[in-house]
């Protein structure tokens, strides 16, 4: 399978050095800066200089590479213009992050406006008519989290009553008093707008950082207070997993809420330039350039990260069920084995595994549509082939 990665950030290298190691996957590493798609492609893959922004370059470079798919690992202000060039060349496409969503102008904290992926699914038909394949939220959340409520609903469950995501981790940058261990520009985003939550047949917003809870992780971890976030999930999940309600909560901690809380009153979460002397800067992009790269934080970093989803219902044998479904990775191990930092490498693992079931027909399909559309199985499978298994905890029902 002849890949076009976009993208060669801490997420996109760690990607390049997973496919190394598989024999299904030859890439073509592309990024704004060429000195980073050359680091990222070593010296097993190709490096080329590209501007995401640029439909017509972006689907002219999938023709002359002959590429089977496009990678998606750049952040999502990109997934529009990356997804329609893929349609225009007609190639599949693969995303970790959907595309931007906007409040509503009037009653942000109640109503959706355009929600995360609307402006993806409005071209469905047009990727179902051509034959390819949109596999859009294949990270690690959304992801991985996805197939495991597809489990979930079809090995455990005969009726679900709750899906929530949930996301903690112990990790410890040293050196740093503020040190995000992902992109900032997109943990921004995710974090001050209006929280998604799918309630009663339907989706409505509520504040952000809202409906606080102390949620007990595995692998030493620990009790985490978790709170809402707007996240892909709860807009994939209902698509094609019945459930009574869908949330995503994420554990930030006080002293994260409270920089995330600073930078919106002073403005510095906007994304539209102002102007500075005589040039035009993003004020998000400031605060992106004054922190350390999440990719580069590995050999400063100690613990693990976990991602899950936690599902409550009644089982397949008819009696209450409530279970974690989770996946932990130990810096130490990857940074070993891979030299990336937990958190990127995490969500590098699984568009990997994706485009691995995908070239070996275990998964297919045409249009757009979230991991839950596939079987499980064969991913979760093969996520252990890769060397990083994941993990199910019984709990008592009605319990955390």
């Amino acid at each position: 399978m002849r890949i076009l990665l976009v993208g060669a950030g801490g997420v996109g290298t760690a990607i390049a050095k997973i496919a190394a190691r598989r024999s299904f996957a030859e890439l073509v590493v592309a990024d704004y800066d060429i000195s980073r798609a050359q680091r990222a492609a070593g010296q097993e893959f190709t490096a080329v200089q590209l501007d995401a922004r640029d439909e017509e370059g972006v689907a002219s470079l999938l023709a002359a590479h002959s590429c089977d798919v496009l990678l998606n690992a750049t952040d999502p202000r990109f997934v529009m213009p990356l997804f329609r060039a893929s349609l225009t060349a007609g190639t599949h496409y693969l995303d970790m992050a959907m595309s931007l969503s906007r409040p509503h102008p009037d009653d942000p904290y109640q109503q959706t406006g355009v929600k995360l992926g609307d402006g993806q699914f409005a071209l469905a038909g047009e990727w179902a008519e051509r034959g390819r394949l949109a596999l859009v939220g294949m990270g690690v959340e959304p992801g991985l989290s996805d197939v495991f409520a597809r489990h979930a609903a079809d090995t455990l469950f005969s009726q679900i009553t709750e899906i929530g995501v949930r996301d903690g981790a112990n990790l410890v940058v040293r050196g740093y008093d503020f040190a995000p261990t992902f992109s900032i520009w997109t943990t921004i985003e995710e974090c001050l707008n209006p929280p998604v939550v799918w309630e009663k047949g339907g989706w409505h917003t509520t504040a952000p950082f809202s409906e606080p809870e102390v949620f007990t992780f595995p692998a030493g971890i620990g009790p985490v207070e978790c709170v809402n976030v707007e996240h892909e999930e709860v807009l994939l999940m209902p698509r094609w997993v019945d459930a009574g309600r869908v949330t995503f909560k994420y554990g930030l901690g006080a002293e994260f809420i409270s920089v995330l809380e600073t930078l919106h009153k002073l403005g510095l979460d906007r994304t539209d330039p102002v102007r500075v002397g005589g040039a035009q800067v993003c004020p998000r992009d400031v605060v992106a350039a004054c922190l350390p790269d999440p990719g580069t934080l590995g050999d400063k970093m100690t613990g693990v990260t976990c991602a899950g989803t936690w599902v409550t219902g009644t089982g397949a044998g008819g009696g209450p069920r409530e279970v974690y479904l989770y996946h932990v990775v130990d810096n130490a191990w990857s940074m070993a084995e891979y030299g990336s930092q937990a958190v990127v490498w995490q969500t590098a693992v699984n568009p990997v595994v994706a485009l691995e079931l995908i070239e070996s027909g275990a998964w297919s399909g045409a249009g757009v549509l979230g991991p839950e559309a596939f079987p499980a199985g064969p991913f979760l499978d093969l996520l252990t082939d890769y060397g990083s298994p994941w993990a199910m905890e019984e709990r008592a029902p009605a319990s955390r």
